[in-house]
């Protein structure tokens, strides 16, 4: 990270000086709201009407089992921090990010002076535009990893990146801490598409996601996804259960509870979404499309075509 941002966010604040000066507790007038016990309120971190800001981690302080009203994402600018989340130690090395949703519990233990974190705070409606910029090309991956952010589910209530090698995120989030630390111009439009690369970067590199070890549910979906969203040419489930050692009852049955459709409806939605995408944006024949996408039976896929875009695949070309 730039030394001079690094510098910035290692500096030792009011907060922290009261809790090397003997004052070993958190200050709940600080986070916690009013109503409910145990949840930290946006109203107390986000002030004057924002929809995102940051805050360095506070140190050298045991954060208890706690609740936010808000999306956080923690980012390992240097060091590392142990959470406990849904009861699930995580330990965040420097440039893993951790995404929590309002339904996480989560507990920190204490950090170092050198252990930098940083706390993104952000309301659901910030995501508005980002969710726009990564909808060009539909994808079951992406509205998946969309849905572990936004949605109660109990058995995983987060996403955690090991992102330490990917550049591009890297990059991404130090633009991104930079924009909120300075008063630049046209901020909340650089935040939000800052934001929306950052999710692209990261749905590119969804091998990198962890989801909750109790969750081997979601957990495979989210292998079964990416695998189609690669390999869909020729993409089965037989071969996939078979290269993971399951059967293929199992595989089929929780597809279908975690996401509502079967592994061959999740395959031709990639298909024709790839094949609509060809067709708006080169200049292949119909044919050539249809067999990039795994399809040699050239009436069958024109039948498919027909059924998902309600248009023949010339018609579709022709009205982008």
């Amino acid at each position: 990270m730039n030394g001079k941002l690094l510098e910035k966010l290692s500096l030792i604040t009011p907060e922290e000086e009261d809790i090397l000066s003997g004052k070993p507790y958190v200050n709940r007038e600080l986070y916690y709201s009013s109503s409910k016990k145990d949840e930290i309120d946006s109203s107390r971190v986000l002030k004057n009407g924002k929809l995102i800001d940051l805050r360095p981690h506070t140190r050298f302080l045991h954060f208890p089992k706690h609740t936010h009203n808000y999306v956080e994402f923690i980012y390992m600018a240097k060091g590392k921090t142990r959470h406990i989340v849904d009861g699930e130690e995580i330990l965040l090395e420097e440039g893993d990010l951790l995404f929590l949703n309002q339904h996480a519990v989560q507990e920190i233990y204490p950090a170092k002076k050198d252990d930098i974190a940083v706390n993104f705070m952000i309301l659901p409606q910030f995501f508005d535009e980002a969710f726009k910029m990564i909808s060009a090309e539909e994808s079951s991956l992406r509205d998946f990893i969309i849905s572990c952010l936004t949605k109660e589910n109990l058995r995983s209530n987060y996403l955690y990146f090991h992102a330490s090698d990917i550049v591009p995120v890297q990059n991404l989030l130090e633009n991104l801490i930079w924009n909120l630390l300075e008063d630049e111009p046209n901020k909340r439009s650089l935040n939000q598409i800052t934001m929306g690369l950052l999710f692209l970067s990261l749905i590119n590199h969804s091998e990198q996601i962890r989801i909750s070890n109790s969750s081997f549910e979601r957990q495979l979906t989210m292998d079964v996804l990416r695998y189609i969203d690669t390999a869909y040419h020729d993409a089965s489930l037989t071969s996939f259960a078979e290269e993971r050692h399951l059967d293929v009852y199992t595989v089929s049955r929780v597809i279908k509870k975690e996401t509502g459709k079967t592994f061959k409806q999740l395959l031709e939605e990639k298909r024709m979404n790839q094949a609509a995408f060809l067709l708006k944006n080169t200049t292949l024949t119909v044919e050539d499309i249809a067999v990039s996408v795994g399809y040699e039976n050239i009436s069958f896929f024109y039948r498919l075509f027909y059924k998902n875009f309600s248009l023949r695949p010339r018609e579709y070309r022709l009205s982008q």
